[in-house]
């Protein structure tokens, strides 16, 4: 056994596409990944706010201002993400929308966009940079589940929905994938506070209440969720494969 010490974190030499950037978790593990050694590509609608995040991080980070809705440009926005620093072999799905519908209130087009965002964009968009991949033989697909994972929250039908299949894409993009040296697993936060959140965190009781629900007895903070993201895109995971990492402080283990 070898036991010499290295770094298994270390990203440095991989490219990572990182959708969702320009806020929120997305943000922060694009930042993550750069200042571990990646080159770095946000995608995101909001060309300043991408701007804002990538001004500091120099030559170790490019974007692309794109909107994720446009079903029919999925194979551009691969092109231009390439572009920039070569085809991706880490890429992180960090974009998603939850519009907080009661069953009863929920359209077709509500439910169609949030299945095609949070669940339909991580398996085509992958789709699309697998071939360099299996070429490397060595990728890394994360892909953002949630609580709603595994359990139904209020007005969260069709977000619910989205993210339960996102549990099952990861086991099977696994399964078609990693025998050629990509590994795919998921992340799920518990309540942490970003624009998407923001609803929960500005009811402070509502808040308070999600923090006493989990064994460590706080709410999650952007820090938390570094070495958790650095282990599932580096060659710490390499026998890591189909699984979701709750990253949760414990909110599903009671």
């Amino acid at each position: 056994m070898n036991l010499k010490a290295d770094n298994l974190f270390d990203v440095s030499g991989h490219v990572a596409c990182v959708t969702g950037a320009s806020s929120g978790l997305g943000r922060y593990v694009a930042t993550a990944l750069a200042m571990a050694g990646a080159s770095v590509v946000g995608v995101a609608r909001r060309e300043n706010a991408l701007k804002d995040w990538q001004k500091p991080l120099g030559d170790k980070a490019g974007y692309v201002c794109h909107d994720l809705m446009d079903r029919d440009e999925i194979p551009v926005l691969a092109e231009k993400v390439s572009a920039i620093f070569g085809s991706p072999d880490i890429i992180i799905h960090a974009a998603g929308v939850n519009h907080r519908q009661h069953a009863d209130e929920v359209t077709a087009q509500g439910w169609d966009d949030t299945i095609w965002l949070n669940l339909s964009v991580p398996f085509f968009l992958s789709q699309q940079f697998v071939p360099a991949m299996k070429a490397r033989k060595w990728g890394r697909i994360v892909t953002f589940a949630s609580l709603q994972t595994t359990r139904a929250f209020p007005s969260g039908i069709a977000y619910g929905a989205s993210k339960g299949g996102i549990g099952q894409l990861t086991r099977a993009m696994a399964e078609a994938w990693s025998g050629d040296g990509i590994n795919a697993n998921a992340i799920g936060p518990g309540f942490f506070p970003t624009e998407l959140t923001a609803p929960v965190f500005n009811d402070a009781e509502r808040a308070s209440r999600n923090a006493s629900q989990t064994c460590i007895g706080r709410n999650g903070r952007l820090e938390d969720i570094r070495g958790p993201i650095l282990f599932l895109c580096s060659d710490a995971s390499s026998y890591v494969t189909g699984q979701v990492m709750m990253v949760d402080g414990g909110f599903t283990a009671k």
